[in-house]
């Protein structure tokens, strides 16, 4: 009942979502203008994230050589594809998907193999926000009217959006550092505190993300591991960029452009829906204003952009079920073996 209501609520929030996006939208000229688009690049960006997926396999395989297996690259990603097929049907299944597949082929625990996981996503976490500061900093100008438009438009106008946004930045540290500056040298203060569940929670994500930070020491390449890590988020980068050319309106949009889809994408595709359907499409529309595109045209290139991956996806991550299936009725012993061996 648990897992069935999770699916029910995730299911009717990806559609409140979807509603609220496409309320406004002409949908009948929306898909005549992806019948018009250059569908050849939709091939390339397909190339690029079958890439990523093959990486992701291989950086997955260099954690669990120091715990004493070394799975197969094909067994690897197709684990992997499995975990994004089953993340569009049921949000946050696809890391224990992709465990029990890999079990099932190569026969590594699940506790073992969901702990490298874990590793790995901290790393993509690092990754993500390293790319965000990146984004703030060479879009500043974009990013900060954008959000000082919309701090104006909720606090009214009688001040400048800059120097308000500054003042409750500085007021909110002023407030901030002592406290914590107050609670982490008191031991009385930090026990309290930590008996509150968000902040031990905090704390605990922290820690493991310095854990998993310092495992990299223990690779046998940490720099291989480091370069396909870096070479994942440059092959999805790559996978959502080529598809500006699909679309004439998008077609002129510049690599940072591609910088600011990537980042709001991926905060998109973290929302508790189906692979993050709608909240994908809400963040990139939007975003895309900030380049000159009406919301109609931003819509349209996030619902492009997402459609062109889910279909993707649902159809090697379908291929990648049939392998597993296929594979285990291999390993199932004939009653001809069975009476021999005995």
């Amino acid at each position: 009942m648990k897992n069935v209501l999770r699916y029910t609520i995730s299911l009717v929030l990806a559609g409140a979502l979807l509603w609220f996006v496409f309320k406004d939208m002409n949908l009948t000229e929306m898909l005549d203008r992806f019948a018009e688009s250059d569908w050849r690049w939709i091939a390339v960006s397909c190339f690029f994230l079958s890439c990523a997926h093959v990486t992701r396999a291989w950086r997955w395989g260099m954690l669990m050589e120091p715990l004493g297996h070394k799975p197969g690259i094909v067994n690897s990603t197709v684990s992997v594809l499995t975990g994004y097929f089953a993340n569009y049907i049921v949000p946050r299944m696809g890391e224990v998907t992709r465990c029990g597949t890999l079990y099932r082929l190569e026969k590594i625990p699940v506790n073992l193999s969901f702990g490298t996981v874990v590793a790995e996503r901290i790393f993509d976490v690092l990754v993500l926000l390293v790319m965000i500061g990146l984004n703030f900093i060479f879009e500043f100008d974009r990013l900060s009217t954008f959000f000082t438009d919309f701090f104006q438009s909720k606090i009214g106008n009688n001040n400048s959006g800059s120097n308000s946004l500054l003042w409750v930045a500085l007021g909110f540290l002023s407030v901030a550092i002592p406290i914590a500056i107050y609670t982490i040298g008191s031991r009385k203060k930090r026990a309290k505190l930590m008996q509150n569940n968000l902040a031990n929670k905090i704390v605990t994500f922290g820690k493991g993300m310095l854990e998993g930070l310092l495992s990299v020491r223990r690779l046998k390449s940490p720099g291989l591991f480091i370069l396909s890590t870096i070479a994942i988020w440059v092959f999805y980068y790559l996978v959502s960029y080529v598809l500006f050319f699909c679309i004439p309106e998008t077609s002129n949009l510049g690599p940072l452009a591609g910088l600011t889809l990537l980042v709001v994408g991926a905060i998109g595709m973290t929302a508790p829906t189906q692979g993050g359907i709608g909240a994908y499409h809400l963040l990139v529309g939007n975003v895309m204003i900030l380049y000159g595109l009406s919301q109609n045209d931003g819509i349209t290139l996030a619902t492009f952009i997402h459609g062109a991956q889910m279909v993707f996806m649902l159809a090697v991550g379908a291929l990648a079920f049939l392998y597993v299936i296929i594979q285990n009725k291999k390993e199932v012993p004939t009653p001809e073996q069975v009476s021999a061996e005995n």
